[in-house]
């Protein structure tokens, strides 16, 4: 607040409102996985909101949601490398001796857990996919 950052200052107070809505409506306190969740949904909600706003030729409000994401992705943790994300699957691939399409969801479950945050799901998903021969 002091140093006069109204961008910074309004997603804060943005993440907390988003925070305690969820620990309103659920009755419970979030834990940091949970926090993640909801910063992940935050940016999530923003993207889809950048292609809304290209699709509707509206650059101002497009650059404005692009501001908040890069803000938002300030507060979540470092990205996994390609590498680092290829090395979660083969190890969950191996940890679950999965061999086929139908153990996908009990590989995503492992690298959920570890990756949660620090990658792109939807992507982990096809990565996984590819793997395992789907």
């Amino acid at each position: 607040m002091r140093s006069g950052e109204k961008e910074r200052l309004g997603i804060i107070r943005m993440i907390t409102a988003a925070i305690k809505q969820r620990e309103v409506d659920e009755r419970i306190q979030l834990d940091d996985t949970q926090v993640l969740a909801v910063l992940e949904k935050m940016v999530k909600q923003r993207k889809e909101s950048v292609v809304q706003f290209e699709a509707g030729n509206r650059p101002d409000l497009v650059a404005k949601e692009a501001a908040e994401i890069a803000l938002l992705q300030s507060y979540l943790p470092s990205p996994l490398s390609d590498a680092e994300l290829d090395a979660l699957i083969v190890e969950a691939i191996a940890a679950t001796g999965a061999a086929s399409i139908k153990d996908m969801g009990k590989v995503m479950g492992i690298i959920k857990g570890k990756a949660q945050g620090r990658a792109d799901m939807a992507a982990v998903g096809a990565k996984i996919k590819s793997k395992l021969g789907g």
